[in-house]
């Protein structure tokens, strides 16, 4: 045996009796919304995980800043205990492994199972949380019709596969019912839904009820509203990671995001911890800059690969259709739906209003013929709302405006053909029903 060979034995012999090696460091600060950890800024950086070890407890955080004396983490659990000396180590960046036998699957944002089902195969490759978007000259045309039955989206803001949408609304008008019917729609071959700072009973309702026969092709990401903020901040990356593996496999795959506002408030939480200041309405830099970065990844592929559909509720705050969440999110999507409180108000489900909603991708949907007669009802509805303190007050009279007798008799059973319920079958030809509609007597 040769010296070199004698000192290679030595080495795995060594490293054998050594074990693993850790970079470490310990814990030096433990404020309510963050801990920091000395001895380990050099090795990290943001975005990357630390372990701290507490009563033989190993606790996951996220690195959010780095400076010269130490870092800042967020703790993924609620009410983390960590006291001052705690040992803490350096992880890396979250990725996943996901796989097809996930489909049918409940988990958590950190990718494991919730559902009493059994571990979680692991795929062949490993994707990282926070992957890029697919080059803007790479990805391919979104021109493919996709048939929701829901008739009031049909109708007026047709979808394209790979398209991305925001229902934009308030809460209690109807938000987390609409998704609930185009959680059903048919043409998927893989549906990923991230629930995001909801309610706990709303999960299984949305999952036994909702899905329906989607339940099996679904995999569903549930970070709820009493987990911490850097749960329900990667909630959604986890969702979108796993839609970009269907997608990269050719699969079409529907997206449903609810809410993309509970992550804002999440990140929002977690820039203010990392010392970023608030510039509107107690947002940080940050936030606006992590919302494309999120919404972006949906869509497209490349040429020759699938699609992502992507689905986003936005929780309007106040009714305030314009404050910085929604104004951003509605100039990053490629079209947005809008519920009405007045409309909800009513009795008429979905509140879609049709005058505030639109959608990029109609002109790949509708015909020549359509889009003129889709464009008249918005114009003929257009002039029944304008018009409806004006009839209210006596002072229509039938007979003296043609144009305006024809709205008034017809408007109503629009608002008539475009309600629907959970339970009501889906449409299936919206514009033969809509014209039947019309026609009755």
């Amino acid at each position: 045996m040769t010296a070199l060979e004698r000192l290679e034995l030595a080495i795995n012999y060594g490293l054998e009796e050594i074990g693993d090696l850790r970079i470490g460091g310990f814990v030096s600060e433990v404020a309510p919304s963050h801990y920091r950890i000395t001895g380990l800024s050099q090795f990290l950086k943001l975005g990357e995980c630390v372990g701290m070890e507490h009563d033989g407890e190993t606790q996951l955080g996220e690195v959010v800043r780095v400076d010269g004396s130490g870092a800042t983490v967020k703790s993924f659990d609620v009410g983390a205990a960590a006291g001052l000396g705690d040992s803490a180590y350096r992880i890396g960046p979250l990725h996943l492994s996901p796989d097809v036998s996930w489909k049918g699957r409940v988990i958590d944002a950190l990718g494991r199972p919730i559902d009493s089902q059994g571990v979680l195969r692991r795929g062949e490759h490993t994707r990282s949380i926070e992957s890029p978007p697919p080059q803007a000259l790479n990805r391919a045309r979104v021109k493919t019709p996709l048939r929701t039955g829901v008739r009031a989206i049909d109708l007026f803001m047709p979808l394209c596969a790979g398209q991305r949408i925001g229902i934009f609304a308030g809460s209690g008008v109807g938000k987390s019912t609409l998704l609930g019917m185009l959680a059903g729609a048919k043409g998927f071959s893989a549906v990923v839904v991230g629930l995001v700072g909801e309610r706990g009973r709303e999960v299984r309702e949305f999952l036994d009820d909702s899905l329906g026969q989607n339940r099996k092709l679904a995999v569903t990401v549930v970070s709820t509203g009493d987990e911490s903020p850097m749960m329900r901040r990667l909630a959604p990356k986890t969702a979108m990671t796993i839609a970009e593996f269907f997608r990269d496999r050719g699969e079409s795959v529907l997206l449903i995001l609810d809410s993309v506002t509970r992550f804002a408030h999440a990140a929002r939480d977690v820039a203010l911890a990392a010392g970023e200041p608030a510039v509107a309405r107690g947002y940080a830099p940050s936030v606006f800059s992590d919302l494309p970065k999120l919404l972006e990844r949906a869509g497209p592929g490349v040429e020759g690969s699938g699609s992502i559909t992507g689905i986003f509720s936005v929780l309007v705050d106040g009714d305030d259709h314009n404050d910085p969440v929604a104004d951003n999110i509605r100039g990053t999507l490629d079209g947005h739906i809008v519920l009405d409180r007045a409309i909800a108000d009513l009795g008429r489900f979905p509140a879609v209003n049709i005058l505030s909603s639109i959608s990029r991708l109609a002109q790949h949907v509708w015909t020549k013929e359509q889009q003129t007669l889709i464009l008249k009802l918005k114009s003929m509805v257009a002039r029944y709302e304008d018009t409806r303190d004006l009839r209210l007050m006596g002072g229509y009279q039938a007979g003296q405006d043609t144009d305006l007798d024809q709205i008034v008799a017809l408007v109503p059973r629009l608002y008539d053909a475009l309600t629907q319920s959970p339970s009501s079958p889906p449409s299936r030809d919206a514009f033969r029903e809509l014209s039947d509609a019309l026609q009755a007597k």
